[in-house]
C-alpha cells in the first residue's frame, strides 16, 4: 500500500476546551472570557440573577391539588365496533347518532372519539368518525365506508 493511495479522512477531532495550546483551544481562558460568574464554574439553568425581583418559578401559576399533574386536554372517549352493530343498514355514524341510539350519554360534553377495531360488525354502515385501522378494515369488509368528517354546526 502506497502512501498516495490512502483514502481521505474528512472528520476532524472535536475541540477539546481548556486542554492546552495544542487541543486548538487553550491558553488561559480557553473561550470563556475574562472575569465574571460564568468564567469560574457552573450556573444552574434556571439562575436569573438577584436585580429580578421574582423568579420565573414563582411567577409561573400554581395547580394545588391531588389533580396538579394530570393533562388539561380532555381524553379520548373509546367506542368497539361491537356496540355499532345497534345501527341499521347504510346508517350514518355521527356523534348525534351515537348520543340517539344510547351508546352515550345525552348530557355527556362532546370530546374526542375514536372507534377501534374490538369485536366483530356485521353491518355495512357510513361512519363520520376518526377510526383505527384495524376498525376501517373489519368496516370496509362488511359493505360499509369511513367517509372525512361532517363539518358540525
Amino acid at each position: 500500500m502506497k502512501l498516495s493511495e490512502l483514502p481521505r479522512m474528512s472528520e476532524k477531532r472535536k475541540k477539546r476546551i481548556g486542554r492546552g495550546h495544542g487541543s486548538g483551544r487553550g491558553g488561559h481562558t480557553s473561550t470563556r472570557g475574562n472575569k465574571g460568574q460564568r468564567s469560574r464554574g457552573k450556573i444552574a439553568l434556571m439562575f436569573e440573577g438577584t436585580k429580578i425581583k421574582k423568579s420565573l418559578l414563582k411567577r409561573l401559576p400554581l395547580f394545588r391539588g391531588k389533580g396538579k399533574f394530570k393533562s388539561r386536554q380532555p381524553e379520548t372517549l373509546i367506542i368497539n365496533l361491537k356496540y355499532l352493530n345497534v345501527f341499521g343498514k347504510n346508517e350514518e355514524v355521527t356523534l348525534e347518532s351515537l348520543k340517539a341510539k344510547g351508546i352515550l350519554a345525552q348530557d355527556q360534553p362532546i370530546r374526542k372519539i375514536k372507534i377501534l377495531g374490538d369485536g366483530e360488525i356485521g353491518v355495512p354502515l357510513k361512519i363520520f368518525l376518526p377510526v383505527s385501522k384495524a376498525a376501517k378494515e373489519k368496516i370496509e369488509k362488511a359493505g360499509g365506508q369511513v367517509m372525512t368528517m361532517k363539518e358540525e354546526k
